[in-house]
């Protein structure tokens, strides 16, 4: 019932405020712009609205909601070997028990040359202190992101720690690991975005301080910006998996 609850909370956000579709409209084109054509895994699809840009998407969540093409574990997907040319994910993999085998099983049902994209938090000097202390969910640098997330099993889908992807796919020495354990997948694409508008949004909390108006235009600054500006100040990583031959 709290999941449901918190679903309701973030689509009345999504429809009170236009800023933050806005910027998930823009998350969702770098996602799609990312991947090759053909068939598409959108995962986490209960709250993403992918479907709002890519109707053609096979759109799943752990949680049962309105407009989901299946409902099932991401640690165990029910399809079949290379089905996929890409795999998009907007705010998932930080919530995934065991992250590193999700990566396993992603690349399994990926055709050659398909794409694993994904945007997610990301912890950068200027955002780590916010996600650490005044965010509602957990931000710990210092966690080994092979082990499982929650030793017992989750006790909630929404349970996280928003530092996973950043240890993964930032730190060389973990990201040399991941490969040695995943050859089949290559980091093709990292990058760092959100540096003003998405944390003036608010997320999908009841307030905002970006305009909708000058959202199109902070966000078009943002991407001008030079990588190691975005790199200090951003609060997104964005990063693209290839499935090699």
């Amino acid at each position: 019932m709290k999941e449901l609850e918190r679903q309701a909370d973030h689509q009345h956000a999504w429809q009170a405020k236009p800023t933050l579709r806005i910027i998930y409209q823009d998350y969702h084109r770098r996602l799609l712009e990312a991947v090759p054509p053909g068939p598409i895994l959108d995962i986490g699809g209960g709250i993403g609205h992918l479907k709002e840009t890519r109707p053609d998407a096979v759109s799943i969540d752990i949680i049962p909601c309105a407009g989901l093409d299946a409902v099932c574990d991401a640690h165990h997907l029910p399809f079949r070997d290379g089905h996929f040319a890409g795999i998009v994910m907007l705010d998932v993999l930080h919530h995934l028990n065991r992250p590193t085998e999700f990566l396993k099983e992603a690349a399994r049902v990926l055709r050659p040359g398909g794409v694993l994209a994904m945007i997610e938090p990301g912890m950068s000097p200027a955002s780590y202190p916010f996600y650490r202390y005044l965010h509602q969910e957990p931000a710990d640098l210092g966690a080994d992101p092979f082990r499982p997330l929650f030793p017992d099993g989750p006790k909630d889908p929404f349970d996280s720690n928003q530092a996973i992807p950043t240890l993964l796919f930032s730190r060389s020495r973990v990201w040399a690991e991941v490969a040695k354990n995943t050859p089949e997948l290559k980091l093709k694409r990292s990058e760092w975005l959100s540096v003003a508008a998405f944390p003036l949004s608010g997320g999908f909390k009841n307030w905002c301080l970006m305009p909708a108006q000058l959202t199109r235009t902070a966000l078009r600054i943002e991407d001008a910006l030079p990588e190691w500006m975005r790199k200090f100040l951003g609060f997104r990583l964005f990063v693209a998996l290839e499935r090699t031959a």
